[in-house]
């Protein structure tokens, strides 16, 4: 008996609409090569996180909180205090409350339902048969969606017929494995599907019975089955809409999942007809939260207060130092709270040592060649878009045509050995030759220092007028603009690791997944040029003239830090500069002594290095782990207090910042940057089957772009268990982000007001917001955005 169907055909302006918040709900997902955190709830930020548990439990079977049992533990050991459980429930929506703390407290005793998705056609017909279809799916779309995305990786390429749908449809006209494994007539129905992707998901969900109100959360539904896949592709989309255009990739991904519906639904319509009916009707009903939602909610809430609470008495006022004599060294570093170890511990050697905290980019948005290279890099947050092009032009005595047929000759021989033809016969003969290679790496011995890069450059000269303009934005978004040292460096960081294909999660997220010296040393270079310092004085900055800027970067598994001093030779400054490098040592080391003991089987600091050269090692460094805080206030606010590694610390002084612009950036550039990060790590914790990488044990790397977990299937995105968990606990505690700002509330809810996407994570405290003042106040923002003062003596 055919399904009956008895929706009524599919408007097109309700499926346009609900595509596109289905689309916008599955958070992007960036290639290997240049991989940046992203917060996986990106889609929900309009919502709060009781009523994006109902959402997610619904499309995913996903939770958005820790089991209870983890909130009941904390309470016990006394981290949540009585006073946060009533903070918590005090500021919760009135919704589904609890009538109190006793009612609170006994839930911590009662674990919530387990969460359940809605199911699919395939997993009904799955149910039904016995045979795994949402397997079979995953499989046979993961091996299609591996090749189309393929970026070099794979050394027979599959025929593109111009977009995904067209690509897959060429394929699965003559692929008998659904009709093997039970789906007779796949090949034919596939066939008899309209060759235009929109034409197809329209005829599909009609097939399907979708009524309009149902087709928001039933698309999110099928779109979360692609895992990983779906990610990449909602990638391109996200690009496409910085660059104001768009791309149809994820509806095109979503359009073969409905075809595959469509054709197990026409084949099992007897068997799941009248259960898909009532799934339907669940899809229509409005999201809402539940109390079970309500009281998860508020438990998480009252963790992250009791982290804030840690946080706040560890401060001191935010008021700015005044009268100092003028610092010997000066450092800026990245705003990543990897930075905060190193800092502390160069300023623990000498009172004339200043650091400073900085997005990692320094402020320029640059899309860098490297040399001898033909890849252009986007070295700067993926929210923004690049507007000026850079290269690392050649030293002199450098040819960078030969070193460019170098590197190609090397990826030639590389294919060549792992080619078909000639694969087994290269092992045979070559294997010997890479002996040595084999001991060094499996001994951790580790390679000679690579040579740095040249000095990167502008490709087109910049005009004298905007290397000021820069110069000067730049300087003041540091703050202060005076009492500059001798020597003053700017250090961008990386992380030096083998065998990971998750590098660049360790580089810096501000540069887009690459390391920051580019970005130093061309902001050095720009610092020490003459016209640009007369330009700057002419604006009321005025650099000593005995004031060097140089680039630095500090490799953040090792916490060495690397100063490019030939980029501009001085003699005057080579004593300061071996003064520098001395510190640099030797606050390297109590950084790595002081890492050591939370990362597994780092026995001592020497390990620390050791770790980055082990091709068998699964942690090289903690990256982030940890982090829960970001602070922009005056140094003195944080100088010489230990915050662990788990705070983003950016300068800032908003009685220099004339018209709060500088206050404005820093709410949405890196507080948004970082509360990818966080909410990153979040996810990957609460949630891993969805938003965590695997085990990378486990990963073997696809089409160059991402990795799966065995030989195929969906691709797994967002952090590997092995990034958060140290085998025995979790390395990072799921916290949301708390942001304090030493700047006035009026200015802040100012900027909020003209950034609606920025203030909706604080209004649904997807971030929590703190004001701090010179006298020591702290204020906290609600999520109705009014202001309120905490208790007195908050800080230190």
């Amino acid at each position: 008996m055919p399904f009956d169907t008895s929706a009524a055909p599919i408007s097109r302006p309700a499926l346009a609409a609900a595509l596109d918040r289905a689309q916008r709900a599955i958070p992007p997902a960036w290639p290997l090569a240049a991989t940046v955190a992203v917060n996986p709830f990106l889609g929900q930020a309009e919502e709060g996180l009781a009523t994006t548990a109902a959402r997610l439990r619904r499309v995913a079977g996903l939770p958005v909180t820790m089991p209870r049992a983890w909130y009941a533990g904390r309470v016990a050991a006394g981290t949540i205090t009585e006073d946060d459980l009533a903070a918590a429930l005090s500021a919760a929506a009135a919704p589904h409350r609890p009538d109190g703390i006793a009612a609170l407290r006994a839930a911590l005793d009662k674990p919530a339902p387990p969460p359940s998705a809605l199911p699919t056609i395939a997993d009904l017909v799955a149910e039904a048969t016995g045979t795994d279809w949402p397997g079979i799916i995953a499989e046979r779309l993961g091996a299609f969606a591996a090749a189309w995305f393929d970026e070099g990786q794979a050394l027979w390429p599959a025929p593109n017929r111009g977009s995904p749908y067209a690509s897959w449809r060429a394929a699965a006209l003559r692929d008998l494995t659904p009709e093997i494994l039970g789906l007779p007539g796949f090949c034919a129905h596939v066939a008899a599907a309209p060759p235009e992707a929109e034409a197809a998901a329209t005829r599909a969900l009609s097939a399907l019975g979708a009524p309009d109100a149902a087709l928001e959360t039933l698309l999110h539904r099928l779109l979360m089955t692609l895992g990983g896949w779906a990610q990449l592709a909602r990638q391109r989309g996200f690009v496409a809409d910085l660059a104001s255009g768009t791309d149809p990739t994820l509806a095109e991904l979503l359009a073969i999942r409905l075809v595959w519906e469509e054709a197990l639904l026409a084949r099992h319509a007897e068997l799941v007809g009248a259960r898909w009916k009532a799934v339907l009707a669940a899809h229509a009903e409005p999201v809402a939260a539940t109390p079970d939602d309500a009281i998860d909610a508020i438990l998480q809430d009252a963790a992250d207060r009791a982290a804030q609470r840690t946080l706040l008495a560890t401060l001191r006022p935010a008021a700015a130092e005044t009268g100092s004599a003028r610092p010997a060294l000066q450092i800026a570093f990245c705003i990543d709270v990897r930075s905060e170890v190193l800092r502390r511990a160069l300023e623990s050697l000498d009172p004339g040592i200043r650091t400073k905290g900085f997005a990692g980019f320094f402020g320029l948005p640059l899309a860098h060649r490297p040399f001898a290279s033909d890849v252009v890099e986007n070295r700067l947050p993926v929210l923004l878009r690049p507007s000026l092009l850079t290269c690392s032009a050649a030293s002199p005595g450098e040819d960078a045509d030969r070193a460019r047929i170098g590197a190609r000759a090397r990826r030639a021989w590389g294919r060549f050995s792992q080619a078909a033809v000639s694969s087994f016969a290269f092992v045979e003969s070559a294997g010997p030759l890479h002996g040595w290679r084999l001991l060094r790496d499996s001994l951790s011995l580790g390679r000679a220092s690579a040579k740095p890069e040249p000095a990167p450059r502008p490709v087109v000269a910049m005009a004298a007028s905007d290397r000021i303009a820069t110069a000067e934005a730049v300087l003041k978004a540091m703050s202060p603009t005076t009492d500059f040292a001798p020597l003053v460096l700017l250090a961008g960081h990386g992380a030096s690791v083998v065998n990971n294909p998750h590098a660049s999660t360790l580089q810096c997220g501000a540069c887009g997944g690459h390391q920051g010296d580019v970005s130093a040393r061309l902001l050095a270079s720009l610092l020490n040029d003459p016209a640009v310092r007369e330009g700057l004085a002419a604006r009321g900055v005025t650099v000593p003239q005995d004031t060097l800027f140089l680039g630095a970067l500090h490799d953040t598994t090792s916490d060495a830090v690397t100063i490019f001093e030939d980029d501009h030779p001085s003699a005057p400054h080579v004593a300061a500069l071996r003064q520098a490098e001395a510190w640099l040592t030797a606050a390297g080391a109590l950084a790595r002594a002081e890492r050591a003991l939370r990362l597994p089987r780092a026995a001592s600091a020497a390990a620390v290095v050791q770790r980055s050269r082990d091709w068998s090692e699964t942690r090289a460094e903690w990256a982030l782990a940890g982090c829960r805080a970001f602070i922009a206030a005056p140094r003195a606010a944080t100088r010489g207090r230990d915050l662990a590694g788990t705070a983003f610390l950016h300068d800032y002084d908003w009685k220099l910042d004339e018209g709060f612009g500088v206050l404005e950036l820093i709410l949405t550039a890196p507080v948004v940057v970082a509360s990818w990060i966080s909410l990153q790590y979040y996810g990957s914790v609460v949630a891993p089957e969805a938003f965590g990488g695997g085990n990378k044990l486990l990963h073997n790397v696809t089409g160059g772009v991402g990795v799966v977990e065995g030989n195929g299937g969906a691709l797994r995105t967002g952090l590997p268990w092995q990034s958060v968990h140290d085998g025995e606990r979790l390395a990072h505690e799921p916290l949301r982000l708390s942001v304090v700002l030493a700047a006035p509330q009026e200015a802040t809810d100012a900027i909020l007001r003209r950034h609606p996407q920025a203030q909706a994570l604080f209004d649904n405290r997807w971030l929590h917001l703190f004001a701090i003042d010179d006298q020591g106040t702290v204020s906290r923002r609600r999520g109705d955005g009014a202001w309120r003062a905490e208790a007195p003596g908050a800080l230190a």
